[in-house]
């Protein structure tokens, strides 16, 4: 399934764990990848990513046409080093977050990830990707840690219960 996103990954416990971030065309998608590849996150893909399921887990990677490669709007397509694939573990929609949110998830490929929104020109963004990949992306089925849910979570092959 190709999807209009981009992801970026972080190394952790486990290897590489993915952000898969969506929006309508403009609204900062490419951005906010950006300004998180100053803060240790690296390029799988920009503007359309290819997910597959594997193993009770989802997993992205870039079209071999746009493999390392970030638009910059306002710049150019420029040249980035990525990594071939990764693990998705947290999906960011972009918009005006609400202060603290109720426990949200969305599903790809029968599969529940945990969902964020984010708004993607704030300077804070990339580090609320890096901490919420951390607490809500961490484990293997991507279910909230510690207790942050107020309520089970969807188990992968999405069955809610």
């Amino acid at each position: 399934m190709i999807l209009h996103a981009g992801l970026i990954a972080a190394f952790g416990p486990g290897g590489w764990r993915g952000v898969l971030i969506e929006g309508p065309s403009g609204a900062g998608k490419s951005d906010l990848a950006l300004r998180a590849l100053g803060h240790g996150f690296r390029l799988v893909a920009d503007d359309r990513v290819l997910i597959w399921q594997s193993g009770g887990a989802l997993y992205g990677r870039a079209p071999d046409a746009l493999a390392g490669r970030l638009e910059v709007r306002g710049l150019d397509v420029v040249t980035e080093p990525a990594i071939p694939y990764c693990r998705i573990g947290l999906c960011v929609g972009l918009g005006a977050p609400e202060r603290i949110p109720e426990p949200a998830w969305k599903a790809y490929l029968g599969l529940s990830l945990p969902l964020i929104i984010l708004s993607p020109l704030e300077s804070s963004a990339p580090a609320k990707l890096a901490r919420a990949l951390q607490h809500l992306g961490g484990r293997a089925e991507g279910a909230y840690q510690d207790g942050r849910a107020a309520v089970d979570p969807p188990r992968p092959g999405g069955d809610s219960r």
